[in-house]
């Protein structure tokens, strides 16, 4: 499979990694935030000081992020029509319908979007961060729109794309976008003690995206790739409890707080990429002697030429985090908990990619979900040393990690080049 970075003329990011990659037909760019890498938020992406009654910071910032991408993509040898997976970051979901309504204009067939609270980003003032996943156009290529039966969207994106072989899936929430949570995902209010609002919710979202599946000639059990955003991480053992009963060969994971979905009273919002088994072309599970989850998930699945990881952070599932990934309570100013569990993680994602016939230089997409953003400079400090040529990256805040004292999640996409 060919792989290149891409760079086009958009300014230059002040931290370690590349704008996008191409991946064979596929093009993963980093996220997007408003920013020019120089001052901050640029003139052109906020309301004039002096004229602060017009105009509109956030769809401001989602017109300069949008045109930035479409340059990304462009040199790419794609565009924003060719996009089909994209998440989108708020630090403020009141701002949704602003940034929905730029959104709209730039995008005739809208990809299949996932959108959640964080709680910051890495630029002051910043309101959003955008992340697509687009593919380069050619003859023979088979791109589809899926559109199955469930409830269509209030919002401006499509419930699924078939791109070849693999399926982009929008983030779903149990709603019918009717009446908000429908009252077959919650607990009927005659008796609040019978029944669980999140295994009820996570229920009926897996019913729905196995519907989705299924309209794209596929089912959960070809499901690769999993990312999980919680509302309350007290949910957790309830949610995995049902997701256990979905999935034979569990996918790999990602699990992170977030602090609001877009649906009143919703509390998950899960995001999937699947295959179509097609001759020649299956998945594989990756195991390495990286330790072991307690959770329902696979270390790493492969499909094809592409390699996706669970998100992972510093845990050996026995301790908690472990003695090798925290300051010695001895010697308290000594060392850094933060380059200490970034150290860790990635030394064990290069065990999970080495067991997938692959490596961290062949990384070409990462997430990186931190509980204070103040992190970020000791853990960009850890990551530049064990990438050559740094993927694409997105980095947002999130409001908590499953495992006690973890500080960073790290999740991590990576192509077998030939």
């Amino acid at each position: 499979m060919k792989v290149s970075a891409v760079s086009s003329d958009n300014p230059k990011p002040l931290a370690v990694y590349t704008e996008a990659f191409c991946v064979g037909d596929l093009v993963f760019a980093a996220g997007q935030l408003a920013t020019d890498f120089k001052g901050g938020i640029p003139d052109k992406a906020r309301r004039h000081p002096a004229f602060p009654f017009y105009g509109s910071d956030i769809k401001l910032q989602t017109d300069y992020i949008l045109k930035t991408l479409a340059t990304t993509f462009e040199a790419a040898g794609s565009g924003l029509d060719h996009i089909v997976k994209a998440q989108v970051f708020l630090t403020d979901l009141a701002d949704f319908a602003g940034f929905d309504e730029v959104w709209k204009t730039y995008f005739k067939t809208p990809p299949a979007r996932t959108t959640v609270q964080t709680t910051d980003l890495l630029i002051k003032d910043a309101l959003i961060e955008i992340d697509l996943i687009g593919y380069v156009p050619r003859p023979g290529l088979d791109v589809t729109v899926i559109k199955s039966g469930l409830p269509a969207p209030i919002a401006h994106y499509t419930e699924a794309f078939r791109v070849g072989n693999m399926v982009f899936a929008a983030g779903q929430l149990a709603t019918d976008f009717k009446t908000g949570i429908p009252a077959s995902a919650r607990k009927h209010p005659a008796f609040p003690f019978y029944g669980s609002d999140i295994k009820l919710q996570t229920d009926y979202i897996l019913k729905n995206l196995a519907t989705t599946f299924a309209a794209a000639g596929t089912s959960l059990d070809h499901v690769v790739k999993a990312q999980v955003f919680l509302t309350d991480l007290n949910d957790f053992a309830a949610f995995d409890e049902v997701w256990k009963t979905y999935f034979k060969v569990p996918p790999a994971r990602t699990t992170v707080g977030t602090s609001g979905l877009l649906i009143k009273d919703a509390l998950i919002e899960i995001d999937l990429i699947g295959h179509v088994p097609v001759d020649g072309v299956g998945s594989a599970v990756s195991v390495s002697d990286a330790p072991r989850p307690l959770a329902h998930y696979s270390e790493a699945h492969s499909v094809g030429d592409l390699i996706f990881a669970a998100g992972q952070f510093a845990s050996d599932f026995t301790t908690g985090v472990p003695s090798e990934a925290r300051r010695d309570p001895a010697f308290p100013f000594y060392g850094s908990d933060i380059k200490l569990q970034t150290h860790y993680t990635l030394k064990n994602l290069a065990k999970t990619f080495a067991a997938a016939g692959s490596s961290l230089d062949d990384v070409v997409k990462a997430q990186v979900f931190l509980t204070d953003l103040a992190d970020f400079n000791g853990f960009d400090e850890v990551w530049k040393q064990y990438f050559k040529t740094p993927p694409a990256r997105t980095t947002v805040g999130t409001t908590g990690l499953l495992v006690k004292d973890t500080l960073v999640e790290i999740d991590l996409i990576a192509a077998k080049r030939s």
